[in-house]
């Protein structure tokens, strides 16, 4: 039987095959492979494996005469910018001898070079070699080019994320009229469902397929026979491909170990994504503090509490950030799991309980207090180490985590996150008793424009509001119907958003700052470079993009719906659609749900299809392995991994369930994620 364990090691497996050429060498790694290093084990890896320096894959970059071996490791494909960078620091450089990884398998440069035939051995790969000699400037030197899936990041004991594909995002009504618009008339898609892999772009073809790849590599490693399921369009197109691969053919024929997995579009639950209700500490820091540079997953933690500098605005960048990632301690990893997968309250009360065993290990002058634990008690014990050094080694995890929650609890901006959680609840409480159009009224009276200076800490900003938006529309089909035409209530839903980007529009333009959401919003960096014309442009797409999410679970039958209106004794509640679906899933009974639809059978399934017609066929169902892997596509919150483990504890003990995802997800992830212009142009180094 395939455990977890198997799964979580793999990740470091990968990178066994990159170590073992680093020895005396310069490595150089895009953004995307040391964000997956960084979870399994970080640069300290490479430098124990002998490497003599680590650099970023970028053309300003180059190495010396006395440095003549190079190692590159990339996510992408060796095409276009990734060929170009690559070339620039080889010409600028004396190496003698090159190694690159890339973590595209070759069957996929073969696609990306429009080969359709499978030809023997790894032709593009060679004569990536060639050219690397070229660039070297000597036939004679030494050069090997090979395929790694370094693409995994085990984040904890639940949850594998893959960084390379932190921006592959379910379909969305604006794709569909893009997919459409460059086909004929007579064969376009009706509806997302009907999409299949040959009808994406072929950039977003390359990123199913080396995911896929990246999969199937996992489950050969692991000797797992996988049944695939789906809920959603972009899940069917993935897990359909991976039924399909043809290696995967092979290794299900014998792999010894079964397991099932769910693939689930992100986009049939926005509501869970971008609602501030979920209890949890690092949901928290996630949103408050900043990201670590290059990084999706993993935050900034300022360390200079520990030092006896003093904080200045000139002396915030004299101190290399802390993180959340901690792999070389066991403690801190135990920490991390638990302030992961718990409720806020006792998250805190555990970095509270490492931070005191810490302090009583070095035998510090540590003061116990009962009750309530405020940050200003957690920074009181943290400063105990900051005339020790080497204690402040031994336990840099703890203290670490220790100061990113601290920071979060102080953080000037998370007053706004009750300010969300009220507002959700009015929203989700009129949906019972409004139309449509009376709940979107509620939201005009709270765009008051006026300057990020002038506005209260408690009080929504625009980040905040277009939040709101993406929360009411994701639950828009909810509402009450009303009682005049329908028609008349579109014309009504059309000039509240009229109104509503107009409001946007001012409030944006007197930011006097512009946060990283609203730069990829409008494109701009700088509030000066925005001008009304733009901003007006920006909400207009991003009312678009808006309008179609009230239909993203239309096709489904059964988990059509995320809400429950109450009555006069219950209040109306959000219903996830990952509870859902592990209902159905644990259900005793083995309940066949037409929403989750198996992907794995080929030519069986049909046979069995056609025979159920006449007579009891037993379909493969989710519950039929003791390993279920659920994969997120679009990305997983750390209160729905807190959910999956209560829901496994509860209706199921002693299941083994895992978690995959394309990224560890903070509310204002989905916006940028939704509202992307290149959105089928994904960056994938072509």
């Amino acid at each position: 039987m395939a455990a977890p364990e198997d799964f979580l090691r793999f990740p470091l497996k990968t990178w066994e095959r990159v170590l073992s050429k680093v020895n005396k060498a310069v490595v150089f790694m895009d953004d995307r492979s040391a964000e997956a290093l960084h979870w399994s084990g970080g640069a300290a890896a490479l430098l124990e494996a002998g490497a003599g320096n680590v650099k970023r894959f970028s053309r300003l970059e180059a190495c010396s005469v006395n440095e003549p071996k190079a190692v590159f490791v990339v996510s992408s494909l060796l095409k276009g910018r990734t060929v170009d960078i690559m070339k620039d620091i080889v010409a600028l450089s004396h190496f003698q001898y090159c190694v690159v990884f890339t973590a595209v398998p070759h069957s996929v440069h073969l696609l990306a070079n429009n080969v359709a035939a499978d030809l023997e051995g790894s032709p593009v790969f060679e004569q990536f070699e060639e050219k690397l000699c070229e660039w070297m400037g000597n036939m004679s030197y030494t050069a090997e080019v090979s395929h790694v899936p370094a693409l995994f990041a085990a984040v904890s004991q639940q949850l594998v994320v893959t960084p390379a594909f932190a921006h592959l995002f379910p379909l969305l009504a604006p794709d569909l009229e893009a997919i459409n618009s460059r086909r004929p008339e007579k064969k376009r898609f009706g509806s997302l469902v009907d999409i299949d892999l040959h009808a994406l772009p072929s950039e977003l073809q390359i990123e199913v397929k080396s995911l896929v790849s990246s999969l199937n590599s996992m489950f050969e490693a692991t000797g797992t026979r996988e049944e695939s399921f789906a809920v959603g369009p972009m899940s069917r197109i993935i897990a359909g491909e991976l039924a399909n691969h043809p290696q995967a053919k092979t290794r299900r024929k014998t792999a010894p170990n079964k397991a099932s997995i769910i693939f689930l579009d992100r986009t049939l639950d926005l509501t869970g994504a971008v609602g501030h209700h979920g209890d949890n500490l690092v949901e928290k820091i996630l949103t408050m503090l900043r990201p670590l540079p290059g990084h999706v997953t993993d935050v900034q933690v300022d360390m200079l509490a520990l030092t006896s500098l003093k904080q200045t605005k000139h002396s915030q960048n004299a101190v290399a950030p802390g993180c959340l990632s901690q792999t070389h301690s066991s403690a801190a990893r135990s920490l991390w799991e638990a302030m992961l997968t718990s409720k806020q309250k006792e998250g805190v009360m555990e970095v509270r309980r490492h931070l005191v065993e810490a302090a009583s290990k070095e035998k510090l002058p540590i003061k116990m207090s009962m009750g309530r634990v405020t940050p200003e008690q957690l920074c009181s014990y943290m400063q105990l180490f900051r005339s020790s050094w080497g204690a402040i080694e031994r336990h840099s995890g703890a203290l670490q985590l220790g100061l990113a929650t601290a920071q979060t609890l102080r953080h000037p901006c998370l007053p706004r996150w009750d300010a969300c959680l009220a507002f959700e609840r009015l929203l989700l409480q009129a949906l019972a008793h409004c139309d449509f159009p009376a709940v979107l009224r509620q939201l005009l009276p709270v765009m008051k424009p006026r300057g990020a200076e002038d506005r209260p800490a408690s009080e929504c900003g625009p980040d905040e509001l277009v939040l709101l938006l993406v929360y009411l529309y994701s639950l828009a089909d909810e509402a009450q119907p009303a009682e005049e035409e329908e028609e008349e209530q579109e014309e009504e839903v059309e000039k509240l958003e009229r109104e509503l980007i107009g409001a946007l529009t001012l409030l944006i333009l007197r930011e006097t700052a512009l946060s990283p959401l609203l730069q990829k919003l409008t494109g701009c960096a700088d509030p000066e470079e925005l001008s009304t014309e733009r901003a007006h442009s920006a909400m207009e797409e991003m009312f678009a993009t808006l309008r179609g999410l009230s239909h993203s679970r239309d096709h489904l039958r059964q988990l059509r719906s995320v809400y429950a209106a109450g009555d006069g004794v219950h209040q109306a509640t959000y219903r996830p659609l990952l509870k859902q679906v592990l209902e159905e899933v644990f259900h005793p009974e083995r309940r066949e749900c037409p929403d989750i639809e198996h992907m794995s059978g080929g030519l069986t399934d049909l046979l069995k299809t056609g025979f159920s017609m006449f007579m009891k066929v037993n379909r493969p169902h989710p519950s039929d392995h003791p390993l279920l892997v659920l994969f997120l596509v679009g990305g997983v919150t750390p209160s729905e991994l807190r959910l999956i483990k209560e829901m496994a504890a509860t209706h199921r003990p002693g299941a083994q369930v895992l978690v995959f995802s394309t990224r560890l997800l903070r509310p204002t992830d989905i916006p940028e994620l939704l509202f992307h212009t290149q959105r089928l142009q994904p960056d994938i180094g072509v």
